[in-house]
């Protein structure tokens, strides 16, 4: 059976009262491109077991990230989460917790929070976080509306390299908000000269380190460029393990940083749910989205937490918000907070090493392959290679040897021609001495 609770009257004068004439001019704001003109070619009814079965036998055809070598990574990274983090998070107190409207009888959520924040606000090298947003993505495009808030402003400078996700991201809220977005294109090997494109209208900087190809940059000198000219930086990170090795973007003069938080004790999920990364200078905070926690005192004197500077409610009021997203990642910030706090500072220090000589070895190996060049001079645990051949056919022909190679370029930048034979790679401490050597072999196969 299934569930309709309004009838089509209801519909008409639900329609009626926004004064839309019918379903079609409802959705008229949805680009036509991505709207279908029939329906999904799927049964229309079937059992619940056959359902099931259906279902089952589409899901087989995925091959798994921990079932052959793999080497995939663009913003998403497969690492090593222990059990500890999976059984934490799965206490009932923590499952069952969502905002936190009445902050007093959520202590124990506010103080988790409270030392996400702390650990989040150190990793970064900032003087202040917040309690997550949606992702990284959306935490870049916030990071550009805050700076035009501060800077009275409405320019800003995007890098070539920053993953294209995030640049889609950032130019569908510039879009609305009629903001003006300088993109640079991109530039493989870390060489793009972004301080040429700050100007006196820019608002601020937005650049990726290590950048969506791998590349490693000193920011100090796009810091200052930026601010002779009034602008911020803002910095993405999208693998956040690499600030266990990476010197921190707070100390290269970076004024808001955003990023993603999941490889710490979140899995990939397909995708998510994730949780973004937003930290920024002290003296910015009061324009900060999301939501903020606080250390106080109770009238006894004991240690508490509280929700500080704005409440939730003040997000939905839209006209009148810092930012439209109004929750946080809970359950993925609680996984993250509990994961380096297992690793503690060393620990997340040594296994950012063992990721950065994996992928130097990966590196190494491939680059003896003939026809193969490595085209990013300094990485972390990511890396691009060109191949001789067009990278698609080389990504299908290593899946079908049982290697999943990396992600195309192409794949993430339709349209550019120039980065078809481009293969971006990450290698992290999953990766074994056999998977690289079975990586090293399948290409030769492959190229030969």
């Amino acid at each position: 059976m299934r569930y309709l609770p309004l009838t089509d009257t209801d519909r008409q004068a639900m329609l009626g009262r926004i004064g839309a004439a019918n379903i079609d001019e409802l959705f008229r704001d949805v680009p036509k491109a991505a709207r279908r003109d029939e329906l999904i070619d799927l049964p229309r009814r079937k059992g619940e077991l056959e359902v099931e079965r259906a279902l089952s036998a589409l899901a087989s055809k995925n091959v798994p990230a921990g079932s052959v070598p793999f080497f995939v990574g663009a913003g998403a990274y497969r690492h090593h989460v222990p059990a500890t983090v999976d059984h934490l998070i799965q206490r009932s107190e923590f499952l069952t917790s969502y905002t936190p409207y009445q902050p007093e009888i959520a202590q124990g959520t506010l103080q988790y929070l409270f030392e996400f924040q702390t650990q989040v606000a150190m990793l970064t090298g900032m003087e202040v976080a917040n309690a997550s947003m949606y992702d990284g993505s959306t935490g870049c495009a916030e990071a550009v509306l805050m700076a035009h808030r501060i800077t009275k402003k409405k320019k800003a400078v995007l890098s070539g390299a920053l993953h294209p996700h995030y640049r889609a991201v950032v130019e569908n809220l510039s879009e609305f908000a009629r903001d003006d977005l300088d993109l640079g294109e991109p530039v493989t090997d870390g060489t793009e000269d972004i301080i040429a494109r700050i100007d006196d209208d820019t608002s601020c900087v937005v650049i990726q380190n290590p950048d969506f190809f791998g590349n490693v940059r000193d920011l100090q000198p796009i810091a200052d460029a930026a601010h002779a000219k009034k602008a911020l930086l803002i910095v993405v990170v999208t693998e956040i393990m690499s600030l266990g090795l990476v010197t921190p973007p707070g100390e290269m003069g970076a004024d808001i940083v955003v990023g993603e938080g999941q490889s710490l004790g979140n899995p990939l999920n397909f995708g998510g749910p994730y949780v973004g990364l937003f930290a920024a200078r002290q003296k910015f905070v009061r324009q900060m989205p999301g939501r903020l926690c606080g250390e106080t005192e109770d009238a006894e004197g004991k240690r508490g937490f509280v929700l500080t500077l704005s409440t939730r409610e003040q997000h939905i009021r839209r006209e009148k918000a810092t930012s439209n997203i109004c929750t946080n990642s809970g359950l993925c910030c609680l996984a993250f907070t509990i994961h380096l706090s297992l690793l503690g500072e060393e620990g997340y220090g040594r296994l950012a090493r063992i990721n950065h000589a994996n992928a130097v070895k990966l590196a190494d190996q491939l680059d003896a392959v003939d026809g193969v060049e490595i085209v990013t001079p300094t990485f972390f645990n990511e890396f691009t290679i060109r191949t001789p051949r067009n990278a698609l056919q080389v990504i299908d022909e290593l899946a079908d040897k049982g290697i999943l190679g990396g992600v195309r370029a192409s794949r993430l930048w339709p349209g550019q021609s120039d980065l078809d034979d481009l293969i971006v790679i990450a290698s992290t401490e999953v990766n074994t001495d056999e998977d690289r050597a079975a990586y090293a072999s399948a290409l030769k196969e492959v190229l030969s």
